[in-house]
């Protein structure tokens, strides 16, 4: 059963599966090595519409790109989305806890972090990642709140 992405505001990880080694253009930020697997891209929705929202513009290739996903977007993509609902800020806990897996490692520096003291918001694994691993890991951490899964087929 596939959940309908909410129009409420909260955190999501976009997954976005790579089929070939690469290297990317991504605005000022530089150029991005890409490898063979999946990146884990950790955000927040808090505007108009919400999750919906955010979540349709980063699921369409964008001609105009505004954000560090929007470039990684057009070679990648999407296999999930992870999403949680809630009105407080949790995008950066989230990625503290997604750092602290062993099945994930920081991807680039710097990436969907230019407003914040976050090493980057873009992590890499070459195997699918585990959402109920992902609960557990925020569970451990303290973080409140569900996380539910989104399949980009299931629309």
């Amino acid at each position: 059963m596939h959940t309908i992405l909410p129009s409420t505001a909260g955190t999501y990880v976009m997954i976005l599966g790579n089929e070939a080694r690469q290297t990317i253009a991504v605005g000022r930020l530089g150029e991005l090595s890409m490898r063979i697997g999946y990146y884990l891209y950790v955000g927040s929705a808090f505007g108009p519409g919400g999750l919906r929202a955010r979540l349709s513009h980063h699921l369409s290739i964008s001609r105009h790109p505004r954000w560090h996903i929007d470039y990684l977007r057009r070679v990648t993509m999407p296999a999930a989305i992870w999403f949680g609902q809630h009105l407080s800020h949790e995008e950066h806990r989230w990625v503290a806890a997604l750092g602290r897996g062993r099945d994930v490692i920081l991807a680039h520096p710097r990436f969907g972090a230019s407003d914040c003291k976050c090493a980057s918001h873009l992590f890499f694994a070459e195997r699918p990642p585990d959402v109920a691993a992902f609960r557990r890991r925020l569970r451990a951490c303290g973080i409140p709140g569900g996380v539910h899964a989104w399949l980009p087929t299931a629309a």
